[in-house]
């Protein structure tokens, strides 16, 4: 694997990238502070702008790490931050990435987070040289299971009672696509 670290990616709708400092407005207010958008996701919603600069100050310093895979992901038409995708757990030993990902509300049904996690896809088979990337989500939020699926995933699995999110113990549903899948689909 080639630990390249959080570079920019970019998509016909998107700019991927890192987080600055000065994200901590659009991430409060695109996505932070909504109990809605957060309530399948693992971390509490923030308060105030300030939680989220304080989150922002400890994600900028982890991009010294080259293993730090985290994009902020920027709307082209009004450069805004509208959300977040990143690898959440590795596995170096079998090359595996799991990518986790949310967006504001306003940018739901779009396709956007498809675009965004194809092009993360893309990055971590093609440059960073992993073998597996992953997703799960909650049982009970099937879109994210549809975002996977539009990205070239496949369904492996149901886990149950297997994660914990803002909701409490939940049922897990497991994504996937290995290098070998993805260097044969058309769908990249």
């Amino acid at each position: 694997m080639n630990f390249l670290g959080t570079v920019v990616l970019e998509t016909e709708r998107l700019i991927i990238r890192p987080f600055s400092t000065g994200d901590a407005h659009d991430m409060f207010h695109n996505w932070a502070n909504s109990s809605h958008v957060t309530r399948y996701l693992t971390w509490p919603v923030h308060e105030t702008e300030a939680d989220s600069g304080e989150i922002l100050n400890i994600w900028v310093k982890d991009y010294e790490d080259p293993k730090n895979y985290n994009w902020c992901i920027e709307w082209k038409e009004n450069h805004h931050a509208i959300g977040s995708i990143g690898v959440v757990h590795m596995k170096e030993e079998i090359e595996e990435a799991e990518v986790g990902y949310c967006i504001g509300e306003e940018y739901w049904r779009q396709g956007i987070m498809t675009e965004a996690l194809k092009a993360v896809i893309r990055f971590l088979f093609e440059e960073a040289g992993f073998n597996r990337v992953c997703a799960r989500h909650d049982t009970d939020n099937p879109n994210s299971g549809r975002v996977m699926k539009a990205a070239g995933m496949q369904y492996e699995g149901t886990m149950r009672q297997a994660g914990k999110n803002n909701r409490g113990i939940c049922d897990c549903t497991l994504y996937a696509i290995t290098k070998d899948q993805y260097i044969n689909r058309s769908l990249f």
